[in-house]
């Protein structure tokens, strides 16, 4: 019976990991290898770790968190999740390996999903981006598109504007109301509601839009609203709520409270999967360090 199961060693999980470890607390960390931001070349934003590759990042961090005793990581897959009557939870894997402890706590990053456009997928994490503030500055100075619709898709034009002066806003066949384009106007933005038919460019370059009518668009970089959704059913089979925001982020994440608390006892969750948390890395290494001491805390006052 170990302190802690940890599922997901993105940023969160292994900060949480690495706190925990450092309490002297047993936890095994389960990883799937699904991290997010693995298509990206670099990371954007992250003190002391900012144009550094995602993959060498995560290899470090688990590098860290071997060095200490108490700590273990597994790559593999949860099949199943179970709270027992006395308070414990534990895991089978898709190996049939089975695991129990006196607290879970739940990391493991989200399904990012975008409109299925063809060349958008393989351009993704590169000229194709979901957050201005991890990806904007690499972007910089581009002709850039905007690809959403509604208020979502005026938010997040106006909000590039301190990365470039020339942004157009595609809503893929969706109108915009007389107040919305009086205010894209208004910021030096253009927009066009046209079908999108496909993105193209060397490689994974992007170079243009191409539209249904056939006409094109020549830009370099675009920022895409990407709608975030739970990789499994982990949390809801543990007790936890999941509930989708309503706000520009659109994340199907696992309520917490400010200490990264589910509401289940000894259940947590940070990162992405988290509502508190913005999907950056910055942001999911903080939820990580509080969840994983909001743990060990609790653990501590049970024994």
């Amino acid at each position: 019976m170990r302190d802690c199961l940890v599922i997901g060693a993105g940023s969160a999980g292994l900060s949480a990991s690495l706190t925990l470890a450092r309490a002297r607390r047993s936890i095994l960390v389960v990883d799937s290898g699904q991290q997010s931001n693995l298509s990206a070349p670099t990371i954007g934003g992250l003190l002391g770790h900012d144009g550094r590759p995602p993959a060498d990042y995560y290899s470090t961090g688990r590098a860290e968190l071997a060095g200490y005793p108490s700590a273990e990581i597994i790559n593999g897959h949860v099949e199943r999740a179970e709270r027992h009557e006395d308070g414990t939870f534990s895991v089978t894997l898709a190996d049939g390996r089975s695991e129990s402890a006196r607290t879970a706590l739940l990391a493991p990053g989200m399904d990012y999903r975008h409109p299925r456009i063809p060349g958008l997928s393989e351009r993704w994490g590169r000229d194709v981006f979901h957050c201005p503030f991890c990806h904007g500055w690499e972007m910089r100075d581009r002709p850039t598109a905007v690809l959403a619709s509604g208020a979502v898709g005026v938010h997040g034009a106006l909000n590039l504007r301190a990365y470039t002066g020339d942004i157009t806003l595609l809503t893929n066949g969706s109108d915009l109301s007389e107040a919305e384009q009086t205010q894209l106007a208004g910021a030096g933005v253009k927009w066009d509601v046209r079908p999108l038919a496909q993105l193209t460019g060397e490689g994974s370059r992007l170079s243009a839009v191409v539209f249904a009518d056939g006409a094109d668009l020549a830009v370099s970089a675009m920022l895409v609203k990407a709608f975030l959704y739970q990789r499994s059913t982990l949390a809801q089979d543990l007790g936890a709520t999941v509930t989708m925001s309503g706000d520009h982020l659109g994340a199907e994440a696992i309520a917490v409270d400010r200490m990264f608390r589910t509401g289940v006892p000894g259940l947590f969750a940070a990162g992405d999967a988290a509502t508190s948390v913005p999907p950056s890395m910055a942001a999911a290494v903080a939820s990580g360090y509080l969840a994983g001491a909001s743990a060990a805390v609790l653990l501590s006052a049970g024994n």
